[in-house]
């Protein structure tokens, strides 16, 4: 399984990198701030493999990095997707390393 820190995930916006970013928290976590990209809810995902990207890489985050991990485990497995990335820490090390505002 893939992994993405949040400077590496920050660099590639800035070079302006195709990549997409989904965001898989509950809708009361979406609502308390986010970095952008697809909401999808983790308990969702496997079912609407069709938003994902097969053709760019494909961040997925939550709030830690644990649910993110578990997803994108079970989508390389039972789906065989090879370009997902799990982003280290979540939207919480984003806020505490790159942007501190993004939460209320």
């Amino acid at each position: 399984m893939k992994s993405i820190n949040v400077q590496e995930l920050n660099q590639w916006r800035e070079e302006n990198k195709p990549f997409q970013l989904i965001d898989i928290r509950e809708i009361y976590e979406v609502e308390g701030g986010t970095i952008g990209g697809n909401h999808i809810p983790m308990d969702e995902v496997l079912s609407r493999t069709n938003e994902l990207s097969k053709d760019i890489p494909v961040v997925l985050h939550c709030n830690s990095g644990r649910r993110s991990n578990a997803v994108v485990f079970a989508l390389e497995h039972k789906f065989g997707f090879k370009n997902l990335y799990s982003l280290e820490g979540g939207i919480s090390a984003w806020v505490a390393k790159i942007d501190h505002t993004v939460l209320k």
